[in-house]
């Protein structure tokens, strides 16, 4: 098991950008694959990208590609996401999660994951 602390959430307006970072313990970072997802009031959760252990192997959902940017960096324990040209529809809380796994690949469904941090809101204003 792992535990995952998101950081980095706020109020932002259109068009503007935020840096969400997920701090993990517990196990080899390296070892994981690691996601974020959102889920905003009255939605069902969204994926949102995710990265292979090494972050060689990474997939967006279709509504963030070619605005957010999902990195991580193994020797700080720490996944990142930067957000660009954030929409009003950005808005949602955020969180990351994780998996063991023993190949370089990376997953989509909210149902790969087994570990999973408390979320952190992001609000984008119109």
């Amino acid at each position: 098991q792992v535990q995952l602390v998101e950081s980095g959430g706020g109020l932002v307006q259109a068009g503007g950008s935020l840096r969400l970072s997920c701090a993990a313990s517990g196990r080899t970072f390296s070892g994981y694959a690691m996601g974020w997802f959102r889920q905003a009031p009255g939605k069902e959760r969204e994926f949102v990208a995710a990265i292979s252990r090494s972050g060689g192997v990474k997939y967006y959902g279709d509504s963030v590609k070619g605005r957010f940017t999902i990195f991580r960096d193994n020797a700080k324990n720490t996944v990142y996401m930067q957000m660009n040209n954030l929409k009003p529809e950005d808005t949602a809380v955020y969180s990351c999660a994780a998996r063991s796994s023993a190949f370089d690949i990376s997953f989509r469904s909210s149902d790969d994951y087994n570990d999973w941090g408390q979320g952190t809101q992001v609000t984008v204003s119109s």
